[in-house]
């Protein structure tokens, strides 16, 4: 008997759960951590939410069997969100689908479409599901780039051109995890306009649509006109109304590929619990307070934190959109790697953080920080840095001064 499963050796040690690992045995020790490594929001949902998940719950008939799509109101939901975001009109019967997550419908659409050695362009780096869910399918994944520009289309052209055999889908994510980095209309243009020119698949993660900074929303690739002949977009309640555990996304789009993972679904599961989703629906229809009051509390945390991290010697980048901030290691530590630097941060400044690494290669050099801390926990975490970098001969701006 063989323990050398095919899909399993496809499968590295995922870096991330190393640090994971780290964080646990540290708090379990008594240790005070400041975790910005995981995205898990600490926010709780709204409390008419709650209400209506215990309401339904008390019926005796909500606790069998649920729609493996999802029920016909959520999906009704959902579809009038698109229509009052994006001004996109979507069929809630053949065009949404209701998913434990993103990451799961994602997963499943995965193995639904992909037949093993079909290439698949994904970003790297980028949230371990886009090119994890396809390598568990067994396909093979080709790299693009995360940033947009001309070089992310210079790469689809080479990717086209040159691979055997020839491309058969494109995952793209915006805003992305890790990178945070955002797209406008005209990016979405020309994804589309190359995706229907070479008969490519896109699946769009839009998972973060809600956290923008800056009054600047976030476009929809449905916005774009002939994207329902080639595109799907998968997004989540987990962020927008602080419903992680929850399990609720939704994919949308395109008929053929929502019929596809509708009918994965089917063997798979029975849809979540009925009164969460029955909770789902007042999320989306009823008072939307909570979506501009988290955008606006990431935004405030975004700013803190680039603030004090920046006085406490360590510059980052401000992220234009998510609850992630993608940091490059200062420069007198890159040295150490993304992974070797988390541990450090770990276990002499007390703040957990994800190395870039374990989003793919192109992450080397970086570490994401999650906005899951309150702003005094991120002063905090800024001063604890500081120790930390003055402690490995960092010149910290205070340090420089002479203090």
């Amino acid at each position: 008997m063989s323990d050398e499963f095919y899909r399993i050796r496809r499968l590295p040690p995922y870096v991330i759960a190393e640090v994971n690992a780290m964080r646990a045995r540290a708090r379990a020790a008594g240790e005070d951590i400041i975790d910005l490594g995981m995205g898990n929001p600490d926010l709780p949902p709204p409390p008419h939410v709650i209400a209506k998940l215990c309401e339904v719950a008390m019926k005796p008939d909500a606790h069998g069997y649920s729609a493996s799509k999802g029920i016909l109101g959520l999906r009704k939901a959902q579809a009038g969100y698109y229509q009052r975001r994006f001004g996109v009109e979507v069929d809630p019967e053949s065009q949404v689908v209701v998913t434990l997550g993103s990451k799961e419908g994602l997963a499943n659409l995965a193995q639904a479409i992909t037949a093993p050695g079909d290439v698949v362009l994904a970003p790297n780096p980028s949230y371990p599901i886009h090119t994890f869910g396809f390598i568990i399918a067994g396909a093979t994944i080709r790299s693009i780039p995360t940033t947009p520009g001309p070089g992310f289309f210079d790469s689809l052209e080479r990717a086209v051109r040159f691979t055997v055999p020839k491309p058969t889908v494109m995952v793209i994510g915006y805003p992305s995890n890790p990178t945070a980095e955002v797209v406008d209309l005209a990016f979405y243009e020309q994804v589309v306009a190359f995706a229907r020119e070479h008969k490519i698949w896109v699946l769009s993660d839009l998972a973060y649509s809600e956290l923008y900074f800056d009054g600047m929303p976030t476009p929809s690739i449905l916005q774009v006109k002939g994207a329902m002949d080639v595109a799907v977009e998968f997004t989540s309640m987990s962020k927008t109304y602080s419903m992680a555990g929850w399990r609720i996304g939704f994919a949308v789009g395109n008929q053929t590929l929502i019929g596809a993972l509708t009918r994965v679904k089917s063997y798979l599961d029975y849809g979540a619990f009925t009164p969460i989703q029955a909770a789902a629906v007042a999320a989306i229809n009823g008072p939307q307070d909570i979506v501009a009051s988290n955008r606006a509390l990431y935004q405030r945390r975004r700013d803190v934190l680039v603030e004090s991290f920046g006085r406490a010697g360590w510059d980052i980048p401000s992220p234009r959109a998510s609850m992630f901030a993608w940091a490059p290691l200062p420069p007198a530590l890159k040295h150490l790697g993304s992974l070797e630097f988390a541990k450090q941060l770990l276990t002499q400044a007390g703040v957990a953080v994800a190395p870039g690494v374990g989003y793919g290669e192109e992450g080397e050099g970086f570490v994401r920080i999650a906005m899951v801390e309150n702003e005094q926990r991120l002063r905090q975490a800024a001063r604890n840095v500081k120790k930390y970098l003055q402690s490995m001969g960092v010149n910290t701006p205070a340090a420089s001064a002479g203090a």
